[in-house]
């Protein structure tokens, strides 16, 4: 599965689905961030998240690793 890292994750899914993407669920927020997953013209899986970067990188620091953007 592809995940790729998107800014105003609502936004794009209501383009998304105007455009007839196939949304598979619905958007999920934890403190690091929101995800949804689609499923592109071919039907591989693709998670789409929008990071909340301050938390995300509290939970890296937390687990010892480094994040990028």
């Amino acid at each position: 599965m592809l995940n790729y890292r998107v800014e105003n994750l609502e936004a794009l899914v209501e383009e998304l689905k105007n455009n007839g993407v196939t949304i598979l669920d619905a958007i999920e927020t934890y403190d690091y961030g929101k995800f949804v997953h689609i499923l592109d013209a071919e039907g591989n899986k693709i998670e789409l998240w929008e990071p909340n970067d301050s938390e995300y990188e509290k939970l890296g620091k937390e687990l010892g690793s480094e994040t990028t953007k």
